[in-house]
């Protein structure tokens, strides 16, 4: 459970900032608290994600977080590295691989480093009723996202996973659905955190549904196996549970020299994201945040310096907060069922203490 692996500390009033008395001032301050992180294409999973950090994290002249529309997790390992503007990004977590096999990069573990594992990416695929599985679409016309995008690697090496060789096209996702219902296209992939926007307001009538992709066991471990369900997308999964994969997201940052200006302001963006996690809980916010848990760790990765010292930090407040959830359910006559139940039952009981 997200919030359950490591308590939040409580917020110390900050004193008062004094207004910049030039616009020189203005400018640099304004710069020293602003965190820039490439998401992805509007309407995406990503897109949403960054918009959440931004409504719960921005603090006025304390810390501003400025998501930027990126293509996916693709381009936007390249975009951490050498873009000056970009502090964090949405990568996955076999991007590091794909990375490695570009010739032209040097220690790329080196400068791009997670701050915490977030949520999976499962692998969707769209197609007429007559592809009744993956294996179907050998040698078939498919789409994946445009070129650079997350679905772009990641659905691509899956499909290899699979050991189904297609014929790979690459055009943006509303353009990919149109030639799949003019008959130009014989399925659409996109690898993106359920549910994905622009698969719930697709119509697909008689004509279309989901197709399961069942896991292997000799797929890489990068992948896990997943499923969607008819309440995932009631239009496109009609009876059983579609099994599928998924490969893991994680909020990758820029590594910075300790001491300089990027990474102090990094150091307060930890701070607020971990220490303000419980709001990303909200009802109003995206339904995959409640898979978070901010200790994973991931094969594979290095975890970013203030991330790893705020874990480090809380490890006894952790113990303790154990002990508060203990006493929280000694107060409890009916016990909450599920998990989710226990957790949401236990933030109200906090919060009125």
């Amino acid at each position: 459970m997200a919030g359950l692996s490591v308590r939040h500390a409580e917020a110390t009033p900050a004193l008062p900032v004094p207004e910049p008395s030039t616009e020189a001032a203005l400018g640099e301050r304004m710069n020293a608290n602003t965190v820039s992180v490439i998401t992805g294409t509007p309407g995406g999973t990503y897109f949403r994600i960054g918009a959440d950090l931004a409504f719960v994290l921005n603090n006025g002249d304390k810390l501003r977080v400025l998501p930027i529309l990126g293509k996916g997790a693709g381009e936007n390992a390249y975009d951490i590295r050498f873009l000056k503007g970009v502090d964090l990004g949405f990568v996955r977590t076999d991007t590091l691989e794909q990375l490695r096999r570009d010739t032209r990069l040097r220690n790329i573990e080196q400068h791009i480093h997670f701050i915490a594992k977030l949520f999976n990416d499962e692998l969707h695929i769209i197609a007429p009723y007559a592809v009744k599985g993956v294996g179907d679409l050998a040698g078939k016309r498919v789409s994946f996202d445009v070129k650079g995008s997350g679905t772009d690697y990641s659905g691509r090496v899956m499909f290899r996973e699979l050991g189904v060789a297609v014929e790979a096209i690459n055009v943006d996702q509303p353009t990919a659905l149109e030639m799949l219902r003019n008959g130009d296209l014989d399925a659409v992939v996109s690898v993106a955190a359920k549910p994905v926007a622009f698969i719930t307001s697709f119509d697909p009538g008689d004509r279309f549904h989901l197709v399961p992709a069942p896991y292997p066991n000799t797929i890489s471990e990068a992948y896990v196996p997943a499923s969607l369900s008819p309440a995932d997308y009631p239009k496109l999964v009609r009876g059983d549970v579609r099994e599928t994969l998924a490969v893991g997201t994680v909020l990758g940052v820029y590594n910075s020299q300790k001491g300089t200006v990027r990474y102090e302001k990094l150091v307060r963006f930890v701070d607020a994201f971990f220490g303000q996690f419980d709001k990303f809980l909200a009802p109003q916010r995206h339904p995959k945040w409640r898979e978070v848990n901010l200790a994973a760790s991931v094969k594979g990765w290095t975890r970013f310096r203030p991330a790893q010292d705020w874990l480090d930090r809380h490890r006894e407040q952790d113990v303790a907060s154990q002990s508060e959830l203990d006493r929280f359910l000694l107060t409890q006559s009916a016990r909450p069922a599920g998990k989710e139940e226990v957790y949401q039952a236990y933030l109200k009981w906090r919060q009125a203490r």
